[in-house]
């Protein structure tokens, strides 16, 4: 039996470029014939390699949920005061949203756009919630075990506040006339941690 032919795509950056059209026009509005232009490849290839929509959606989540986690866990657990890096990582998010061909998060695009009734979807989006949120709270937690912020301070509290902060951050960015309103929001929650 012979082997058919060996794909002629990478399937990485054909999880790349579906992830870009899933973060510029959310699931539901993604349309099929969108996503096999800006992936490069045909429908027979998409069914054989990545399933159907769904199945597309949720690898292509996967692929930069494990990216931006990834991302994130590592800016934040850099050597070096654990506040300062936490405060970097908020005003390079504010300064990538605030480009003009931002797209938001995917994760928070699709947050906004799903059928909430579709469990495997929003299992999958809480997972990946859940892990940035964690992030945030070792993050904090070491900032508080350092003395940058006061014994008192709750970091689940405000590792959610964060969640919360730069998830409204990533959504709001794809309306903004100009930076303001997202740089005085990094600028108060900057201000806020630096206080607790």
């Amino acid at each position: 039996m012979t082997r058919g032919p060996s794909k002629q795509f990478d399937t990485e950056v054909a999880l790349t470029k579906a992830m870009e059209v899933f973060a510029a026009h959310g699931y539901e509005a993604a349309s099929l014939s969108q996503l096999l232009k800006h992936m490069g490849i045909g429908k027979k290839s998409l069914y054989d390699t990545f399933g159907n929509k769904q199945s597309l959606f949720l690898k292509a989540l996967d692929h930069y949920a494990q990216t931006t986690v990834r991302t994130v866990r590592k800016r934040l657990s850099a050597d070096g005061s654990p506040l300062e890096n936490l405060t970097f990582l908020l005003k390079d998010l504010q300064q990538m949203h605030s480009q003009p061909d931002s797209c938001g998060c995917m994760l928070g695009t699709n947050i906004a756009d799903f059928d909430t009734s579709d469990e495997e979807i929003a299992t999958v989006m809480r997972t990946y919630s859940k892990q940035i949120e964690d992030a945030f709270t070792a993050t904090l937690v070491r900032a508080q075990a350092e003395g940058e912020i006061t014994p008192s301070a709750q970091p689940r509290a405000l590792a959610r506040m964060l969640l919360c902060t730069t998830q409204g951050l990533a959504l709001l960015s794809r309306i903004m006339d100009d930076n303001t309103v997202l740089e005085e929001a990094i600028a108060a929650t900057i201000e806020l941690l630096d206080k607790s």
